[in-house]
């Protein structure tokens, strides 16, 4: 069924590519599914809407829909308008109005993965009638095979004519994080149809030594051959792209006498149960992290988890002293943690700066007012965010300095939260500080997301050449085993 509009817009683009997202486009406009896997900050939402232009003037999709997530709809609105002469639509829960508008003459639509998911027989209905396109953004949100978002988006991809998955992090946890996302382009052509296998190859190897490293090393690399013929990846080393440096600084605090008494008895706690249960802890990845997430809490701020607590925490001092080092006058700084009720203690407490905050208790309303603010008001000078509400979608290179109070386990979060500042549209020279209890869980946690970062940079075909490969499983088992044993 294709539609006949009343007045077709110009199929043209309003703004020129940089070279880089003309070759991606050209390099996938014609498969039936590809993946756009560029890094963050590089302008994946621009290729992505040449795409669509591409497809629409050649006459191979009837319309398009864009999948991204909730707190993207409205961004992905308003880049399409930018970058095109095409008006979309949005389509949110009502279902009435779905039905509706699929049965207009629209050619791109834009919904969050619910709104499929909530409406399967609705849409596939509509995908038996229709040649459609469909463009998954942050299609990690699909890793999950287990999940039923990822099972209603795999049961639908054979309907679509062309599809496409976009992020800039397609393995930034788990290598084995890949394979639903991949499968919903081939159906397991190229990453095999069994997720349990593909998990036991790219598990990290229980036995850490040299040799185990190396083999599984050489399997991470082999991914990007299974799956090149249709990804596209750029980083912004191979880019080309002259964008102001980005610096890492790590800077280092010794916890208060009170502040360091209240974490060694939550780690002395933890230490008792470990012992007695020895290796099932380890063992068990996901419960460990949970258990140990507390140890980062206290060590960032105990008030998190004693409210008694009245004293200052150490890295709050250290927070002060980089402010007091940075120009505010001409600069700005996000200042990240992944606790929301940080988020609003740490807001507090910078009153003269007059801080805008962006959280998961917050409305996307109070959101978008916080970083207009933040970006447009004179006197605002400091963001504090949580990763979770603010990593992905946000342009905020009105900041040049980000500092991280704390980090979770997530490599995700931590790079994509930092790239909100380093990207397309920096001038200023970009400063990213990390603050580190010494002697508590933060430093395994760096270690912890060096060793992911590594594990990301070869299955995604950024680290080419072995010897450029740490083996980091030895070392971050030992570390975690060191600081579980202090006690």
């Amino acid at each position: 069924m294709a539609y006949q509009l009343r007045k077709s817009p110009l199929m043209t683009t309003k703004h020129e590519a940089y070279a880089y997202q003309l070759d991606a486009v050209r390099a996938i406009e014609n498969l039936e599914y590809s993946a756009i896997f560029h890094e963050q900050g590089l302008g994946k939402t621009k290729i992505a809407i040449d795409l669509m232009l591409s497809w629409l003037v050649r006459d191979v999709v009837d319309t398009l829909f864009v999948v991204t997530k909730k707190t993207l709809v409205t961004n992905w609105s308003e880049e399409i308008v930018n970058h095109s002469h095409i008006t979309p639509h949005i389509l949110a829960s009502d279902r009435n109005r779905i039905r509706i508008a699929l049965n207009s003459p629209v050619l791109i639509f834009v919904m969050n993965y619910e709104v499929i998911s909530t409406n399967m027989e609705m849409f596939g209905d509509f995908l038996r009638t229709c040649r459609v396109g469909i463009f998954l953004d942050e299609s990690q949100k699909i890793k999950n095979p287990e999940s039923t978002i990822t099972k209603n988006f795999l049961s639908l991809s054979d309907e679509f004519a062309r599809r496409v998955i976009i992020t800039g992090t397609p393995v930034a946890n788990r290598p084995y994080d890949i394979w639903a996302q991949i499968k919903f382009l081939d159906n397991g052509a190229s990453l095999g149809d069994s997720y349990s296998t593909f998990k036991s190859e790219f598990d990290l190897p229980t036995d850490s030594n040299l040799e185990a490293f190396d083999k599984y090393t050489n399997r991470l690399m082999g991914i990007t051959d299974r799956i090149r013929e249709f990804t596209v990846r750029e980083t912004k080393e191979t880019a080309g792209l002259e964008l102001p440096s980005k610096s890492i600084l790590t800077h280092f605090v010794d916890l208060a006498p009170k502040q360091s008494a209240i974490y060694k008895r939550y780690r002395n706690e933890f230490c008792h149960e470990f012992k007695a249960l020895g290796e099932t802890i380890v063992d068990n990845a996901e419960d460990l992290l949970k258990r140990l997430l507390r140890f980062i809490q206290c060590a960032a701020n105990p008030k998190l988890l004693d409210s008694s607590y009245t004293e200052t925490p150490a890295k709050y001092d250290k927070l002060v002293e980089i402010l007091g080092e940075i120009n505010l006058s001409k600069r700005k700084v996000i200042v990240w943690t992944s606790f929301v009720e940080n988020a609003e203690w740490l807001a507090s407490r910078l009153q003269e700066f007059n801080p805008r905050q962006i959280h998961g208790r917050m409305s996307v309303e109070e959101r978008a007012l916080s970083v207009a603010t933040f970006k447009n008001s004179d006197t605002c000078k400091i963001l504090v965010a949580t990763p979770g509400a603010a990593k992905e979608g946000l342009t905020l290179t009105i900041a040049s300095h980000a500092i991280f109070f704390d980090r979770s386990f997530s490599l995700d979060d931590y790079i994509q939260a930092q790239d909100r500042i380093h990207r397309i549209s920096q001038k200023e020279n970009c400063y990213v500080h990390n603050l580190i209890a010494n002697e508590t869980l933060d430093e395994w946690v760096d270690m912890l997301l060096t060793a992911k970062y590594i594990a990301a940079q070869v299955a995604q075909g950024d680290i080419t050449d072995t010897e450029d490969v740490d083996p980091f499983g030895q070392r971050l088992h030992d570390k975690l085993i060191e600081m579980l044993s202090a006690a």
